[in-house]
């Protein structure tokens, strides 16, 4: 329950900044505050649920922590489930929240794409010059770097950042991913953030061509993000985590520091007139 509950919550505050700035024609927010919105959507989410579940909100996450042993696979469809439950509610929360200003913008046409386009605010699509194979390669690198900073982040073998400030730190590196990488097609890096929502939509008067739409553009941010998590994950195990020195146990140092310590006392007695 709470593993849905916080990615209601990202998907609610995350597509709700998009919301704002679509309906508002770009008067009350902009693609800096959709970067930051999801950004502090990531972060409150992480710490309302991360001490139950690990903070996962990203099937590509909970994917790569399989892959490396640090979930039980059992644990994955029970992760994935929840996660696009999650996000189907946010949407329909964003949805139900700002209903009235969807018909006074739209006049009671959603539409996918267009000048009054509406469905962006819930899924991600590609630009128009965008190819499905430039879209997947986006998609692949984006959570490919996505994993290997989250990896980082969590790894106490290496730069370890004080505990209960690494949700800051995945807010900082989104930031930096959608600042740098959402120019193609919006930056999804999640199967559920993207496709949950997707799925509201077609039920919610925008029909199939949520599906159609990008020369069926819709497999794309579901796929590319799995195959970028593997990608990112071989990466830094391999790279980083397989070259870590052996850390010391600090008792056992405290420990032969004391007794140097007192071997060198009896030598000085024994040594003094």
């Amino acid at each position: 329950m709470r593993r849905c509950s916080k990615e209601k919550e990202a998907v609610a505050l995350g597509c709700g900044c998009i919301a704002q700035s679509v309906l508002s024609g770009g008067a009350l927010g902009g693609p800096q505050v959709a970067s930051v919105g999801f950004a502090m959507a990531v972060i409150i989410a992480v710490y309302v649920a991360g001490g139950v579940s690990g903070g996962h909100i990203n099937p590509a996450v909970s994917f790569a922590m399989c892959l490396t042993g640090k979930m039980t696979w059992t644990r994955f469809p029970i992760y994935v489930l929840a996660q696009f439950l999650g996000a189907f509610a946010g949407a329909a929360a964003v949805f139900g929240v700002n209903y009235d200003a969807f018909m006074s913008y739209t006049g009671g046409a959603f539409n996918v794409t267009g000048p009054k386009a509406t469905a962006h605010i819930f899924a991600t699509y590609p630009e128009e010059y965008l190819s499905l194979t430039n879209g997947f390669a986006d998609q692949v690198m984006s959570t490919a770097l996505l994993l290997l900073g989250v990896f980082a982040l969590f790894d106490s073998d290496n730069l370890a950042i004080p505990k209960g400030l690494e949700p800051i730190g995945v807010g900082l590196l989104i930031i930096l991913l959608t600042s740098s990488m959402a120019m193609n097609c919006g930056c999804a890096m999640n199967p559920a953030r993207d496709l949950a929502p997707r799925l509201f939509t077609y039920l919610a008067g925008w029909g199939p061509e949520v599906f159609t739409a990008g020369n069926h553009w819709w497999w794309v941010p579901i796929v590319g993000p799995m195959v970028g998590a593997a990608v990112g994950t071989a990466i830094y195990v391999l790279f980083i985590e397989l070259h870590h020195s052996p850390r010391e146990d600090c008792a056992t140092c405290n420990q032969y520091e004391l007794t140097k310590m007192e071997e060198e006392k009896q030598r000085q007695r024994a040594s003094s007139p």
